[in-house]
């Protein structure tokens, strides 16, 4: 696998896990790293996207907590992504959460990573150098600017154009960006927690070969249908790097 992108449970309670011991969870998570690592191509990624475990009120960060399985592995940690989003439960006695992260792991220092496939535009395009050979030449990279490790992308709620049955799926944007940046066309892609296949789907619409398992077997019946949705033209998903808010949108249009 060229990459393995996924997102799994966080030991809260939710409808497709079943709540056990801190050191029970992370026993499982070890065993499925172990396996990821197994299937993992030499410049292959693999990206682990997680929030917070909550219990008791207090929090535990699961970015840190699965931090030392991935590093037993030998694998080195290319960024620590942090996902921001505007929606999410309102706490009374914290401040209510609005990031999860991604871990992004490689086996080795020779990896794919297509920065050109994921560039932003730039926010000041026409920016020119003030001294140097360069002066009065534009400064800024044609092709627009580095996303940086700090996304803002909509997380699926209710009115998300992508919304299933599932309480918490993937935006298919979040991952388009890492199959882009991380594979070519051709290779493979897999996500060992695919629920109702966002991971899938954004790897399919990039020409990629998309591999998924879950227990599921709801959520796998709602992947196929979105799958197939894909195919014949009909999926409605949020476009990769729309942004959240644009005051100018309706000029533009």
């Amino acid at each position: 696998m060229n990459l393995i992108i996924t997102s799994p449970p966080y030991n809260i309670g939710k409808e497709y896990e079943e709540r056990r011991s801190q050191e029970r969870y992370i026993e499982e998570q070890a065993a499925c790293i172990a396996e990821a690592v197994r299937l993992l191509h030499p410049n292959g990624s693999i990206c682990w996207q997680v929030g917070n475990h909550v219990l008791d009120g207090e929090v535990f960060p699961l970015d840190i907590i699965l931090y030392p399985l991935f590093k037993n592995h030998g694998l080195q940690l290319r960024n620590r992504i942090v996902w921001t989003f505007g929606h999410g439960l309102h706490c009374q006695k914290r401040l209510s959460g609005r990031h999860e992260t991604i871990l992004w792991f490689t086996k080795s220092q020779d990896y794919t990573f297509n920065l050109d496939a994921v560039r932003i535009p730039s926010k000041y395009p026409e920016k020119k150098h003030f001294k140097g050979p360069n002066k009065g030449k534009i400064s800024s990279n044609p092709l627009g600017k580095n996303p940086s490790d700090v996304w803002d992308i909509p997380n699926v709620k209710s009115n998300h154009v992508e919304k299933t049955e599932h309480p918490c799926q993937f935006p298919v944007g979040l991952v388009e960006r890492l199959v882009l940046a991380l594979t070519n066309k051709g290779e493979n892609v897999l996500d060992p927690y695919v629920g109702v296949g966002s991971s899938a789907i954004a790897a399919l619409k990039h020409s990629r070969n998309a591999y998924g398992c879950d227990l599921d077997k709801g959520y796998i019946d709602i992947a196929w249908q979105r799958i197939h949705q894909l195919r014949a033209g009909e999926l409605r998903t949020r476009p990769m790097n729309k942004p959240v808010y644009d005051p100018n949108a309706k000029d533009v249009e």
